[in-house]
């Protein structure tokens, strides 16, 4: 294989590597970060689109019990149904699953150690985190920022 053989055949791979990462990380509703921030309030921007935490007990959601679905506030995606709430003791709204093809996880590695980091399938936008502390029957807790949601009465 000669230079220009070898500099083609890398470009290419490297064209093909760039597009199975946007395939990989898009998402079906995309904003420019100007557009995300006219729609959120600073606090709904700083955790939806930079992966912060509200403050413990902050959110109304907390301790919503009423039977309705709780939707994405970056792009209306039902996420998660009231059945599946609980009171954690946490001060953040939690779950034992979200609804079938809803939300999508990744490692989040801050702090020192590797947690779950849940999102929004459709937007992307950051939910909260994934524990494995949850009651039965999934032993999971939707650890979740109630900023990045709207609640919808049944």
């Amino acid at each position: 294989m000669n230079r220009r053989e070898f500099l083609g055949s890398a470009a290419a791979l490297a064209a093909l590597g760039a597009a199975g990462a946007a395939r990989a990380s898009g998402f079906e509703i995309t904003r420019s970060d100007a557009e995300w921030r006219e729609m959120l309030t600073r606090a709904e921007y700083k955790v939806m689109r930079e992966e912060g935490t509200e403050r413990p007990f902050s959110s109304p959601l907390d301790k919503n019990f009423a039977d309705g679905v709780y939707h994405c506030r970056g792009c209306d995606l039902a996420l998660y149904a009231s059945d599946h709430k609980y009171d954690s003791g946490t001060g953040w709204p939690s779950f034992w699953q979200s609804l079938p093809d809803a939300v999508g996880t990744k490692p989040d590695r801050k702090f020192l150690r590797v947690r779950t980091e849940v999102h929004c399938r459709r937007c992307g936008s950051h939910l909260g985190h994934i524990f494995d502390d949850g009651p039965a029957p999934t032993g999971k807790r939707h650890c979740l920022n109630g900023v990045s949601l709207v609640f919808r009465d049944a």
